[in-house]
């Protein structure tokens, strides 16, 4: 028997780091009968076998997990988002956010692309949001040292459309990795899946970052077991308005003298982000009658 962590998922087999070694491991069967799959991230028990592979016999428990990227025990999510083609949603950043919140991972907003379109927009929302915001450029280096002090040491995952520059920051992060990269789409304006499997690549001997493969829409199973009631709590621009409104079990949807949707009219708040709120609100609301 042996412990370790996966590193690598691809195509059923798992990668699992046992200090220096590397092992390519099957899980064992009995983990589709309990809808528990490994995760890149995932701490496990294995055992060797004759041929020098391995079975993923147990997996300890996880302190979070993310259905998209498939990672386990993330301290950081980074979330690479920008102006430029493939122009991100902000709905996509918040969404996001709300996820990574709720599962106790500190979020960080890296605006890719910063040489092709200006991101001072998106910067000024995300940073006076709360959330330790960069602009960066795969091309040029632009704010790369910058990302790299705010994930020192930690266990991080890239998240973001496909052909945002995921990849390219990573190689900009390691340049010995030259990791495979693709141009946008000018037809689409979105780009190609280049990664197509999550790993993770070791920084340094404390930080170690994924590099997951990109999407371009929301997936609504992605916030099953947040509560609508709970959602304001994901949302830490909305904290200093609490127990300010009129009434104590506000929505901060129509309910007059909402403190929330006040700030939103003085500016205090930007409406981007409490649209998000109201949007992401409804579809909980509607998954969950959905589940009944």
């Amino acid at each position: 028997m042996g412990e370790g962590t996966i590193i690598k998922a691809l195509s059923g087999f798992y990668t699992v780091a046992d200090g220096s070694r590397r092992i390519t491991c099957k899980a064992k069967g009995r983990f589709r009968h309990v809808s528990t799959s490994p995760l890149v991230g995932d701490h496990v028990t294995y055992s060797l076998q004759p041929d020098a592979t391995g079975t993923i016999d147990a997996i300890a428990p996880r302190k979070n997990s993310f259905i998209r990227p498939a990672v386990a025990n993330i301290d950081a999510m980074v979330y690479i988002a920008g102006a430029a083609k493939p122009v991100t949603d902000p709905f996509l950043i918040d969404r996001f956010s709300v996820i990574a919140r709720h599962a106790d991972c500190e979020m960080i907003v890296c605006l890719n692309k910063c040489d092709l379109v200006s991101a001072d927009e998106l910067f000024a929302i995300y940073s006076r949001s709360g959330f330790p915001t960069v602009c960066t450029s795969a091309a040029t280096g632009e704010g790369i040292e910058t990302l790299r002090r705010l994930i020192q040491g930690k266990i991080c995952a890239f998240a973001g459309n496909s052909g945002i520059g995921k990849s390219s920051i990573l190689n900009c992060l390691v340049p010995d990795l030259a990791l495979k990269t693709d141009e946008i789409s000018e037809k689409l304006g979105r780009g190609k899946h280049t990664t197509r499997h999550v790993e993770f690549f070791p920084l340094d001997d404390t930080t170690f970052v994924a590099d997951t493969p990109g999407f371009a829409s929301f997936e609504v199973q992605m916030v099953d077991d947040i509560e609508a009631e709970q959602l304001q709590y994901c949302f830490p621009d909305f904290e200093p308005y609490f127990g300010s409104c009129r009434f104590q079990d506000c929505r901060h949807l129509n309910e007059p003298d909402c403190a929330i949707s006040s700030a939103v009219r003085t500016g205090a708040l930007a409406p981007t982000r409490y649209e998000s709120y109201k949007r992401l609100y409804d579809l909980i609301k509607t998954q969950s009658r959905n589940n009944y």
